[in-house]
């Protein structure tokens, strides 16, 4: 065959392959629905776009955690006496978490925008609430002064993390945290335009990106135009709207539970002999023995590295070894961090995760109480439940608030009556000191108890705390309107998937078998 025939036979077998594809033998078959026979993302059948099935992305700063059981609550002895933390078998599902604490970079960022959007509006006390108190340094009887006015803003301490934060504050930065990120994936998509970050930087205020606002269709921004744009509507026209069902906005950061950052910070599964690799090899629930702290627990003592080595005898995390020692003796510093360390210094745990024994402690989701554990759910386990609807006083259009954010307002009690699951939207108290218990009185603020709604877990323990706090199953609280030079926090994130993360499978598929007649 010459090499003229050949060229002509393959120009040939292009045009017989390209009439072929118009006569639709090399099309692609439409997915169709299994409950009508319809046709999927097809305009002559409806249009019903159902977005390709797979696992939720890791937002910026996260690790997947794989969910599973644990014993929940102290691994030793319970030496203040406490009793707010008994043992209790839970299971989390899984879910996703930072890698480290938030940095003070991290903070000073929000802080620029929200300076930026709502500072330029004359909205100037949205600013100063943002702002964290740097005068938890302050004490009266040691010289701290320069970290008052040094340790936030300083760029030596860029990466060390953010104190001085509430718990209000903390929760609002998470807020605005996944409202950036799932901005900034429909700018890199196209459906909205780059200039809309200009016009909110400008003073935007109310006018500024919200997930909620922009799915309910209060906030249009400033549309794109995607160049390949898969979402159509029902008359196959490109769509630039995006809907949560499209598989492209993320859920929120938020808070961990407690049970979750507790879960995460005792990093188990490193124990299992056998990790899953393929549906081939399944790994044996065998946890031979219970960490006490975030790393595996490597000979008797297990506060410092015990393989020979540079390393050996070297501090795992940053904490008080004894009183007045906190980083050690010169020229053989233990933790060589008086105070606190880079928020990836020190070793990782199983998952991945930085300075959950050490460092800071971390504010979590829940609202405190002692006898918690005796009440809470077996399955992700959490108290501080305010169950919220959209206000409805709010016209259609007019439903945001001065921040931007959708204005929600408490379920009325009366309309939860014939609910099986709940009948109350007010559930941080409930099962405590409600007329269903018979301890009506045990919680009244200040008469007989610290404790009251307000209060919020602290989990894990700090650069000024002994070993014992660093403890994962040790619990503190603190008003969610106070902070502390101890005390920061990392965001979270729920999981939508497979339980065992990206390309697995929910649930056991069997081999079909046919059926004996």
């Amino acid at each position: 065959m010459t090499m003229l025939s050949g060229l002509r036979n393959f120009t040939l077998l292009c045009a017989a392959a390209a009439t072929f594809s118009s006569c639709g033998l090399f099309k692609k078959k439409a997915e169709k629905s299994s409950a009508t026979g319809w046709n999927y993302n097809d305009k002559n059948q409806g249009g019903f776009f159902v977005a390709k099935a797979s696992d939720l992305k890791t937002g910026p700063g996260l690790v997947f955690v794989q969910g599973g059981t644990f014993p929940m609550g102290a691994k030793q002895e319970d030496v203040m006496g406490d009793w707010n933390n008994v043992p209790r078998r839970v299971t989390v599902n899984s879910f996703l978490i930072d890698k480290t604490e938030v940095a003070n970079v991290h903070y000073r960022e929000y802080l620029y925008w929200v300076d930026n959007v709502f500072g330029q509006a004359d909205m100037t006390n949205v600013v100063e609430a943002a702002k964290p108190d740097t005068l938890v340094w302050r004490s009266e009887l040691a010289y701290n002064e320069p970290y008052v006015e040094y340790y936030f803003r300083h760029p030596s301490f860029n990466y060390y993390p953010v104190v001085g934060v509430t718990w209000r504050q903390a929760h609002d930065f998470c807020v605005w945290r996944g409202d950036r990120v799932n901005q900034m994936e429909l700018i890199k998509r196209g459906y909205q335009n780059k200039t809309v970050v200009k016009t909110e930087m400008g003073g935007g205020g109310q006018e500024n990106f919200n997930t909620k606002s922009y799915l309910m269709g209060e906030y249009q921004g400033v549309p794109g135009k995607p160049k390949k744009n898969p979402l159509k509507d029902a008359q196959g026209k490109p769509r630039n709207t995006v809907r949560f069902e499209d598989g492209i906005l993320l859920p929120d950061y938020r808070l961990p539970t407690e049970a979750e950052w507790e879960y995460a910070a005792l990093g188990q599964i490193a124990e299992n002999p056998q990790p899953r690799r393929s549906e081939k090899k399944r790994g044996e629930e065998v946890i031979a023995n219970q960490n006490i702290y975030a790393w595996k627990n490597d000979g008797y003592d297990n506060l410092r590295g015990t393989r020979r080595g540079t390393w050996q005898g070297a501090f795992l995390g940053n904490f008080k070894r004894g009183n007045g020692d906190y980083m050690g003796v010169a020229g053989g510093l233990n933790d060589r961090a008086a105070y606190t360390a880079p928020v990836t210094s020190f070793i990782p745990n199983a998952f991945g995760v930085y300075n959950m024994s050490g460092n800071v402690s971390e504010w979590v989701a829940d609202v405190y109480r002692p006898m918690t554990n005796f009440d809470e759910d077996d399955l992700n386990p959490y108290r501080g439940n305010i169950f919220s609807k959209v206000d409805p006083t709010k016209a259609e259009g007019d439903r945001r608030d001065s921040l931007g954010r959708i204005s929600m307002v408490r379920e009325d009690d009366k309309d939860l009556r014939n609910r099986r699951n709940y009948q109350r939207s007010y559930a941080v108290n409930y099962l405590d000191g409600d007329t269903s218990t018979a301890v009506k009185y045990v919680y009244q603020y200040g008469i007989t108890t610290l404790v009251s709604d307000k209060s919020r877990v602290v989990k894990g323990g700090s650069w000024m705390d002994m070993p014992y706090w660093m403890s994962a199953g040790t619990r503190r609280f603190l008003e969610e309107d106070a902070a502390s030079s101890t005390i920061g926090f990392r965001c979270a994130m729920t999981h939508f998937g497979a339980s065992e993360g990206k390309g697995r499978k929910t649930g056991n598929f069997f081999p079909a078998r046919r059926q004996k007649r």
